[in-house]
């Protein structure tokens, strides 16, 4: 067992199976060079039933709840990344992160519900690979009436 699992096991982390779409045009993740580009992961197909899996942020969820959904999402992601690279101490960086945020239009902490899936690539991997660039923008919709959808970028050791 590598680093990386021993310290989800140590955080209590069982990791879900890894995001699978529902069509053959798309893949959750593509390696291109050492750069995982890793595709959106939105609520609506999460197995946990502990988070909010559909509905307005500040209108039918509130921000607490929009951040367990959004560190559920990292979860997911960090799953899906071991399936297509095997070994998670592959990771060199999280490099970059969107979260695009579902909420009511005045609603203006998207940054605070991005938080659930930051600070848990920054526990996880620590502050030198953990630490990234990331993007939070409020939307009108998503898929679904999803909460949140998070996509992003990991630096892959060769």
């Amino acid at each position: 067992m590598g680093r990386i699992e021993e310290k989800l096991e140590s955080m209590g982390i069982v990791l879900p199976p890894p995001l699978e779409l529902p069509s053959a045009n798309r893949t959750s993740a593509v390696l291109a060079g050492s750069m995982l580009y890793v595709s959106g992961h939105g609520a609506q197909l999460l197995d946990d039933d502990s988070c909010a899996r559909w509905g307005k942020v500040d209108v039918d969820i509130t921000e607490e709840q929009a951040y367990d959904t959004a560190r559920a999402l990292g979860i997911k992601m960090i799953a899906t990344v071991r399936h297509h690279i095997g070994d998670l101490d592959r990771v060199q960086r999280v490099v970059k992160i969107l979260g695009m945020i579902n909420a009511h239009p005045d609603f203006e902490r998207q940054n605070k519900v991005l938080n659930g899936a930051s600070d848990l690539f920054y526990e996880v991997f620590g502050p030198e690979i953990g630490c990234h660039a990331r993007s939070s923008v409020g939307v009108d919709g998503l898929v679904g009436r999803q909460p949140v959808e998070i996509e992003g970028i990991f630096q892959i050791a060769l």
